[in-house]
């Protein structure tokens, strides 16, 4: 037997031991995934080629249906293969709930099993953890002009920027409960989410960060959790932590561990999100404070290479005082009221006299970044040398570096909106957001921000990712649309990868028995939006009386779900919980505690609902789809992305949106049978199920619930139309 195979034989027995210790039911679905979870990690290669054995990459796409337990059939395996292979496991997911899931649940359960020890941790970005030298800035100087945009000011109450007593008393609080060990800085320990602009100012960021050389290292919580992680077997990460780190080595290196990437259906949405650019062209003190800072800097460290800061700021100042001129000069007429108005540039190209004003300010940001570049490394070289002074010169370093991503955002931004693809290469999506604001500092009536974003996750993921990734699984319970792998292999950069397996992992669940799907309950066509929604308020109002316990209403619009709750009767109001009406932990307790009472309680919800929302049992038996969820149709983004393939001949719409939207119906219907207990009605409102092509192929990738036409009373006819290739 060659170590392959031992080694996944010895994975596999890990996982049995699991199940048998446990007393836990072996689910044909589960087992298959651990094995192919096993067969997969133990036939890559890991670290780097020796020139003599043939370098093996393999990645396993999984879809784990829901009931399968897809944590513990890759958690079992993976661990006992990092263990035979002296290696690491890192798992990223996209959401904090499966993060504390696997940390405080399934980790500790799984390690009172195995027969063996490891040990595992929990890696946050570093804006999670406070920063002792920024908090003790603000408590010394608490009237020290703020860092922050002006509308996000942590410490400004109008003009003079002078700390509000509450904000204080709250900075005051933070730094005793460290003091006296009640806290350890770590943002999701406080007793409740901080103000967002109360964080930002006393986060920690790695521009501002001296590392060692800080007078404050011993106690930073931001390296005390760095310790642990270096210690651990496994190491649990969220996906924009994952790419935000790639070649920073502050995670184990992809072709030297064993990568799962769980909820992976995320991962092309927050690839883009991570590699995109903004900035924002109002309220510019921070140009003259960042020139200040660097002047008083290069004096303290005797650097005279900077003369050229000040006319470079007043320049930056100048062209991007010049594009906000411009753009509300195009669009300002536009503007509504207190309603932000986001401006897409078709096909990528900017107004005249655009280019001219960009590059200005790419010029001038480049001196600025050139002279900040010298002044932090000058400050760096120090600390070294003057350890006497870290006090100071950490301040300092910390003051230029709060200020340093606002110039290395304009600078990305506006190269990327001069940007012009090459022959065939896909565009970025490039646009501006105007909105309207009473006079700042500067006396600005409409704060103006820039964007630009690749519209195409795959090639992105090729060259960041997955060129550096020897082992890896994904997974999710949403990977396939309309039955077939293909979409999310080509939006994940992963479509004819000759080493991708893939694997449909089965749902234990009987849907037939356990479930009835109900379509076609509305005739009015969804094109006609107000029509629309009125026969879908009348459906409701129809429907709802006949729930008995738990139920979820989702919405696609927070309008018609707005509309729909304020015409209910009096009677039924006392029934319905809405998203956003309380926060969301306090919204679902009333709902079970509602339930546990007998009693009948309706959720009313949007996206956020249909997707991670547990509802087992009777807390859900009724489950109502409005409409089908298609993505927002004002996404830039897409936009731009569905007008580049228009334009090379294709159908964005067959190609793109229909696939998308077969997965977060999907996701939706996910949320009605949760155990093999469960049982459940599901309505879709929405009559394009049963009256177009693509709604047929999305029946076709749903489970297999027993469906009811409500036009006829009898199962619809089966999907007789073939799938497009590019679905």
């Amino acid at each position: 037997m060659n170590n392959t195979e031992d080694w996944a034989g010895q994975a596999l027995a890990a996982f049995d031991t699991v199940i048998d210790a446990g007393g836990l039911r072996m689910r044909p679905g589960q087992r298959a995934m651990a094995e192919h979870v096993a067969r997969t990690l133990a036939a890559a290669s890991l670290g780097k080629p020796d020139g003599y054995a043939e370098l093996r990459r393999r990645l396993a796409v999984v879809q784990a249906g829901t009931g399968v337990g897809k944590s513990l059939a890759y958690l079992a395996p993976a661990i006992a293969l990092a263990r035979a292979r002296q290696t690491r496991v890192v798992v990223s997911t996209a959401t904090v709930a499966l993060q504390e899931q696997l940390v405080n649940q399934d980790l500790p359960a799984l390690a009172r099993r195995l027969p063996f020890e490891f040990r595992y941790a929990l890696a946050k970005g570093r804006g999670r953890y406070v920063c002792r030298l920024k908090l003790e800035r603000w408590l010394t100087d608490p009237d020290a002009p703020t860092d922050a945009d002006d509308e996000d000011d942590l410490l400004a109450t109008g003009a003079a920027g002078v700390v509000s007593a509450d904000r204080l008393a709250w900075l005051r609080a933070r730094a005793q409960d460290l003091a006296l060990g009640r806290w350890d800085g770590d943002r999701d320990e406080l007793p409740e989410p901080p103000e967002p602009a109360w964080w930002s100012a006393v986060a920690a960021d790695a521009a501002s960060c001296s590392a060692r050389h800080c007078p404050l290292y011993g106690g930073c919580a931001y390296f005390e959790q760095r310790k642990a992680l270096a210690g651990a077997q496994v190491i649990v990460v969220n996906h924009d932590l994952l790419l935000s780190t790639l070649g920073s080595r502050q995670l184990p290196e992809l072709d030297q561990c064993l990568l799962v990437l769980d909820e992976a259906h995320h991962l092309p949405a927050i690839a883009l999100e991570q590699f995109a650019r903004r900035a924002n062209l109002s309220r510019l003190t921070w140009i003259d404070r960042l020139a200040s800072q660097i002047l008083k800097a290069a004096t303290e460290v005797e650097l005279d290479d900077v003369a050229t800061v000040p006319e470079a700021a007043a320049r930056l100042r100048a062209a991007l005082q010049e594009l906000v001129r411009l753009a509300v000069q195009h669009w300002g007429a536009r503007l509504q009221g207190d309603e932000p108005l986001r401006v897409r540039l078709p096909r990528g190209r900017l107004p005249e006299g655009f280019d001219a004003v960009l590059s200005a300010a790419v010029a001038a940001a480049d001196v600025l970044l050139q002279a900040l570049s010298a002044t932090g490394q000058a400050l760096r070289t120090a600390l070294r040398e003057r350890p006497q002074e870290a006090s100071t010169l950490s301040q300092r370093y910390a003051q230029l570096g709060t200020l340093a991503p606002r110039l290395e955002a304009v600078y990305d931004t506006a190269r990327w909106l001069l940007h012009e693809p090459a022959a065939g290469e896909a565009p970025l999506a490039k646009w501006f957001t105007l909105a309207a604001s009473g006079p700042g500092r500067g006396g600005e009536t409409v704060r103006v921000s820039a964007h630009a974003s690749p519209i195409q996750s795959a090639g992105l993921l090729r060259s960041q990712l997955w060129t550096h990734v020897r082992a890896a699984v994904l997974t999710s319970a949403t990977l396939t649309s309309c039955g077939r792998f293909d979409f999310f292999l080509r939006e994940v950069g992963l479509a004819d990868d000759a080493d991708v397996e893939t694997l449909e992992a089965h749902s234990p669940f009987d849907h037939a028995r356990q479930g009835a799907l109900v379509l076609g309950g509305v005739t009015v066509d969804p094109k006609d939006g107000a029509a629309y929604q009125r026969a879908v308020q009348a459906a409701l109002l129809r429907d709802l009386p006949s729930v008995r316990r738990g139920a979820l209403v989702l919405f696609t619009s927070r309008v018609h779900l707005q509309q729909v709750a304020a015409e209910l009767p009096p009677e039924w109001r006392d029934r319905v919980l809405v998203q956003g009406s309380l926060p969301r932990t306090r919204l679902l307790a009333q709902h079970r505690e509602r339930v546990a009472a007998g009693e009948p309680s309706i959720l009313f919800g949007l996206q956020s609902f249909g997707e991670g929302l547990d509802l087992p049992g009777a807390l859900c038996e009724d489950l109502f789809i409005t409409k089908l969820p298609f993505a927002p149709p004002d996404d830039p983004v897409g936009e731009a992305r569905a007008e580049w393939l228009r334009a090379c001949g294709r159908d964005p719409f067959m190609e793109l949106v229909v696939p998308a939207t077969a997965i977060r119906l999907l996701q939706w219907i996910g949320r009605a049978i949760r155990t093999e207990d469960d049982r459940a009605r599901i309505v879709c409102y929405d009559p394009r199920l049963l009256t177009t092509g693509y709604g047929r192929l999305i029946l076709q990738g749903l489970p297999p619930y027993a469906q009811l036409d409500a036009r006829t009373g009898v199962r619809p006819e089966s999907p007789t139309c073939p799938i497009p290739s590019t679905v």
